[in-house]
């Protein structure tokens, strides 16, 4: 009985252990860039949340008329997308944190240029 115990008591600590180690969901956001400037970076965060991601664009802008996927480990049930254009202008909106969620900026979407 007492090697009974021990083997649930090692059962339950791997499962919990297996389960504390597995990855957030990947999400997969589409970026399309509608618009006539060039979108330069693009940071996420939560949506309650000013401190943002680091550049998921790595250097590799969204040209006009271009889109970008990206896939990424998300665990909040919404994401702040928060892209800066070519003018050093910054756009945003919130997204569902789960399914395939879409972002199309075009020449209309709000700008915020520190103005």
């Amino acid at each position: 009985m007492k090697n009974v115990r021990i083997l649930f008591v090692v059962l339950v600590a791997f499962i919990c252990s297996a389960s504390s180690l597995a990855s957030a969901p990947t999400l997969t956001i589409t970026v399309n860039n509608n618009s006539s400037r060039e979108i330069r970076h693009l940071y996420l965060s939560p949506a309650n949340n000013d401190n943002w991601g680091t550049d998921q664009l790595n250097n590799s802008p969204i040209g006009s008329g271009s889109s970008r996927q990206l896939n990424v480990s998300w665990e909040q049930s919404t994401v702040r997308l928060v892209a800066e254009d070519q003018d050093g202008c910054f756009l945003q909106t919130t997204v569902e944190g789960s399914g395939t969620p879409e972002w199309t900026i075009d020449n209309n979407t709000s700008r915020n240029c520190g103005n």
